[in-house]
């Protein structure tokens, strides 16, 4: 088993999520702020699990041994625009989710952090699925019959 590699795979992890959680957590605000209470409630639900997600990574470094690190993350862009973020998080994730699924693979020697990475796949696969609906949602009913539908 290879702890080093790991322990990269979940830090590197973890510093992304906790600042997609964060930029989950402010789009959330705005949505709010705009009326849209159900989307608004959605990111706010991601921006949660994210966190504890990143939780979970930390946990998982503490136990192989590894030193837990707090590191800088990327700006992330907050969308005035709800159809815009949507699709932005949308071509992320459609990025990301195979990504993610070749490292999980890279780790399956340490059972533990590919079982925990693989739960994490399936969620976020599942979250891309959910935002490709709404996109396709988007497509057929139109941007605001869409946005009604978030108040």
């Amino acid at each position: 088993m290879n702890t080093e590699l790991s322990i990269q795979v979940l830090q590197a992890y973890a510093t992304g999520l906790n600042a997609q959680s964060y930029q989950h957590k402010v789009q959330s605000q705005v949505f709010a702020s705009q009326g849209f209470t159900k989307l608004a409630e959605k990111y706010a639900g991601h921006s949660k699990e994210e966190a504890e997600w990143v939780e979970k990574f930390v946990d998982r470094i503490l136990d192989l041994g590894g030193e837990a690190k707090v590191e800088a993350s990327p700006a992330q862009t907050i969308y005035k625009d709800a159809v815009e973020f949507l699709k932005a998080d949308l071509a992320v994730s459609v990025k990301e989710v195979p990504a993610l699924g070749k490292v999980t693979l890279s780790v399956a020697e340490d059972m533990t952090t590919f079982d925990l990475l693989k739960a994490y796949y399936q969620d976020e696969e599942e979250d891309m699925y959910w935002m490709q609906e709404q996109v396709d949602l988007i497509e057929m009913i139109g941007k605001q019959n869409w946005l009604i539908q978030q108040l």
